[in-house]
């Protein structure tokens, strides 16, 4: 008898499919150093020259090429490793300066750095103080 549909296939399909959206994912922190946000991404094994980061409004986007090789004669016994492109998009809030992004890569990680708009920065607030002035009272407009 030919099985038409399995479940059980189905459900190691589809299982199949989250992890492999999961495997694809670039892992990444984001901290906040003194006027800057940080951010890390690990992607061991891809290529530099394949990395593309860029700012579209407050939309950070990167993405990544690593690739999977096996020379002549090789067989293949295990590949866990995802290959492919791989992308993440952080968004990114109104109080960082994206024309200043500075971005480094070096074993496996990317740093970003963002800083903090000026207009964003806590700044002291002046209190002006009136010596000599008469009080005034509060009075209340209360009905008899």
């Amino acid at each position: 008898m030919l099985l038409r549909f399995d479940p059980f296939r189905e459900i190691d399909r589809l299982t199949g499919q989250v992890f492999e959206q999961a495997a694809r994912a670039v892992p990444m922190d984001a901290v906040r150093r003194q006027d800057r946000l940080v951010v890390t991404f690990d992607l061991p094994g891809a290529d530099p020259d394949s990395i593309d980061l860029t700012v579209e409004r407050n939309q950070l986007t990167l993405t990544a090429q690593r690739e999977f090789h096996l020379d002549e004669g090789d067989e293949l016994l295990v590949r866990e490793r995802p290959a492919g492109t791989f992308t993440r998009r952080v968004f990114l809030g109104d109080n960082l300066d994206t024309e200043r992004i500075e971005a480094d890569y070096h074993d496996g990680v990317l740093y970003v750095s963002i800083p903090v708009a000026d207009a964003a920065k806590p700044r002291k607030v002046s209190i002006s103080h009136h010596e000599g002035k008469e009080a005034i009272e509060a009075t209340s407009h209360e009905k008899a």
